[in-house]
């Protein structure tokens, strides 16, 4: 299953784009029905692309915002092309005010008429709530959201969210799609799905994961959301291994203003620092990652994380004390890490679109590499999202110094993956990549899987 990404400014620019290039033959261009129809053309291409039998497409927001009217206006004309080949689902928020203690579906009835409005109406209702759907709010959304009763799918809170899949398959949710499309049923087979959640729901070892991040803080809130495909990840890896993640979310700022706080980190079995942009808390996360591979806890570096442990390493192994990104610091006297030189010329006329080394792209691992074991090949591909990247000049100071390099693009021009011998830290990665992109609950990333094994080893010797 592949994902795809549509945004609105793409679109906008690629419509611009194609009026400046009078490929509308002067026509005069508008949102609709041009915006529209590029977003359906985008959609189109990506599932003839995939040869999908069926393409999800999610339009996020609240129906009647202004964001995604011209995404709804691309499923309506969809489904006037296509009246039999395209389904539309509505999911809708069904409170259960405390003091009155009744699921209420006024607030669903509004936000289908809002999507009526838009000349879409729904053909089923997902109903989220605290508690499944009963037969009188099934009957009440059936008479005043124009669907039918058995259309109305019950989405309760569940403890973890892979129970979902087993709920909609409680509620034919996918027969009940399949027949609206004119598609044979395809029985579900949830074997693995349902081994998985055993190993969730019985499995009580435990292993402790601390996130050494700066996007938690939202006012009063921790907003651990900010990293979901990260913690998602980690938690494929752990269950892979029988065990439960508990995760402390930690803020790097708070090691800048006490440095005394980085002993914390002792009370973890593995340390995870997650990609990010910027200054803030830049100095907390070189902190802690001093502070891991001194004391040989295992980590695993995630974009700006592998960035910041080169970092670390050059001003605290390989006597670079001045060593930095260029990103925070444009005239560092050791720019360890830089702006990718085919990309810094459009930097400095300050044109970031477009500027993001973006997509899927093959690496080489380094035979008998803890990456290429980790792995179990040499040759891997993953997904970038980068502007900046290990400076080459400094390659074999830092590998003299005993970091090892055990990822490179196939020409070998890039910094893929850094990583520790063995005999200088018993698990120490970091990747440009983002391996949380491409791991699942059934099949978790290698690495993910690895850094967990790593994390049970750390623990078992910490009780002996």
């Amino acid at each position: 299953n592949l994902t795809a990404n549509v945004t609105a400014g793409r679109v906008y620019q690629t419509v611009i784009q194609k009026e400046r290039n009078l490929e509308y033959k002067g026509k005069c261009v508008q949102p609709v029905p041009h915006i529209a129809e590029e977003i359906i053309a985008r959609i189109k291409a990506a599932s003839k692309k995939n040869k999908a039998d069926i393409t999800l497409i999610e339009i996020g927001g609240t129906v009647g915002e202004y964001e995604n009217i011209l995404f709804l206006e691309a499923a309506r004309m969809m489904r006037l092309e296509h009246p039999n080949d395209v389904v539309v689902v509505l999911v809708s928020y069904l409170p259960i005010p405390k003091m009155v203690g009744e699921m209420k579906t006024k607030p669903t009835q509004h936000a289908a008429r809002s999507l009526n409005a838009v000349g879409i109406q729904a053909d089923f209702i997902v109903a989220r709530a605290e508690q499944p759907l009963d037969e009188p709010r099934r009957e009440r959304l059936a008479a005043f959201c124009n669907i039918r009763k058995d259309a109305a799918i019950s989405a309760p809170d569940a403890s973890t969210i892979y129970d979902v899949p087993l709920l909609f398959e409680e509620e034919d949710f996918g027969k009940k799609v399949l027949e609206r499309l004119g598609l044979k049923n395809r029985p579900s087979d949830l074997k693995d799905w349902k081994k998985l959640l055993k190993t969730i729901k019985t499995t009580t070892k435990k292993i402790r994961i601390a996130v050494v991040g700066k996007y938690f803080g939202t006012g009063e809130f921790t907003l651990a959301d900010s990293y979901i495909s990260v913690i998602e990840a980690a938690k494929h890896g752990s269950w892979a291994n029988g065990v439960l993640p508990e995760f402390t979310w930690l803020d790097a700022e708070q090691y800048q203003k006490q440095p005394k706080k980085l002993t914390e980190l002792l009370d973890y079995d593995g340390v995870i620092v997650p990609g990010g942009f910027g200054e803030r808390g830049i100095e907390g996360i070189i902190a802690a990652i001093e502070f891991v591979r001194t004391n040989r806890i295992p980590y695993l570096g995630l974009c700006y994380g592998m960035q910041l442990a080169a970092i670390e390493y050059a001003r605290n192994v390989a006597g670079l004390k001045k060593a930095h990104t260029t990103e925070i610091v444009a005239d560092a006297p050791h720019p360890v890490v830089h702006v990718m030189p085919e990309q810094e010329k459009q930097l400095l006329e300050n044109n970031y679109g477009g500027t993001m080394r973006l997509g899927a792209f093959p690496a080489l691992l380094k035979k008998g590499s803890l990456a290429a074991t980790s792995y179990g090949t040499t040759k891997i591909s993953e997904r970038h999202r980068h502007r900046y990247e290990l400076n080459n000049s400094y390659r074999d100071k830092l590998t003299k110094a005993g970091l090892v390099i055990s990822g490179t693009s196939p020409d070998g021009h890039l910094a893929e993956i850094i990583e520790l011998p063995s005999d200088l830290h018993p698990f120490f990665i970091a990747t440009q990549f983002h391996p949380e992109f491409k791991s699942r609950p059934l099949s978790p990333h290698p690495l993910f899987n690895a850094f967990a094994a790593a994390a049970i080893v750390r623990q078992k010797r910490q009780k002996n």
